[in-house]
């Protein structure tokens, strides 16, 4: 066996659901991958979800797995990408709550990336952890019981915790020994207090609305072409269903 390749056996969970951040999906996987690790992507849903690079499209993902049929005791740990919008969606989902727990019960790796500790506030686990996560949701994470840490990456006992898409590398660094089951040197100690709140926001989510791109003319044109034919559409059909009528009912309107 390579010995390089210090996940061989394992099998981790990737849980996501349509509008997670690609990053924080792609470079994560391919570093397990790489480590021998066998990765199966569960979601709320089957057939493919759809990644963000922060507010605009990305790739689409096939589902292995749907969330009714995935049980923590088929894994060896759980990473959960962030995202504004996937975090959101399954922490409503109470199956993804109930499997978040499974991991935690048996004390199995769990890390999360930007957004995605607030599936761990949903689903009652914040308490008394030592976290990190995206400074926007800073809040959220105090509110509900843990200890918030502006820092690139955070590990406390079983959860892996990691800021945002710029702190990859350092996330990348701590995840096969993670995930490997060995002790970190560099893991977080319980603190008393949580780091204050950022004074204004991060310039990285706002940066990418500048670049997109306004509607073309030819795409106004095609919408405005669209609109004509459908309203030409329904002229046609209301004329013809006039002239569906029948001939007697035809004649009892004549007689009104």
């Amino acid at each position: 066996m390579n010995t390089h390749k210090r996940l061989a056996g394992k099998r981790v969970a990737i849980l996501a659901a349509d509008g997670f951040e690609q990053a924080e999906f792609k470079t994560p996987v391919a570093a397990l991958a790489d480590a021998g690790a066998v990765v199966d992507v569960v979601s709320l849903r089957r057939g493919r979800i759809r990644g963000m690079h922060m507010h605009q499209p990305g790739d689409l993902v096939r589902v292995d797995k749907a969330i009714d049929d995935a049980q923590a005791a088929d894994y060896d740990g759980l990473l959960i990408p962030g995202g504004y919008i996937s975090p959101d969606s399954l922490r409503q989902s109470a199956q993804v709550r109930a499997l978040v727990r499974q991991f935690d019960a048996a004390g199995k790796p769990i890390a999360l990336l930007s957004q995605a500790p607030l599936i761990l506030v949903s689903a009652g686990l914040a308490p008394r952890r030592t976290l990190t996560s995206w400074p926007g949701i800073r809040d959220d994470v105090v509110n509900a019981g843990a200890v918030w840490l502006n820092q690139d990456v955070v590990r406390d006992a079983h959860v892996l915790s990691c800021r945002g898409t710029q702190d990859l590398a350092a996330f990348v660094q701590a995840l096969t020994p993670f995930f490997a089951g060995e002790p970190s040197m560099s893991a977080n100690a319980a603190e008393a207090q949580s780091d204050p709140a950022q004074d204004k926001p991060l310039e990285q989510p706002n940066q990418s609305l500048r670049w997109l791109a306004a509607p073309s003319f030819g795409t106004m044109l095609s919408l405005a072409l669209l609109g004509v034919g459908v309203v030409a559409a329904q002229r046609v059909r209301s004329k013809q269903a006039a002239l569906d009528v029948p001939v007697d009912e035809t004649s009892a309107r004549a007689r009104d």
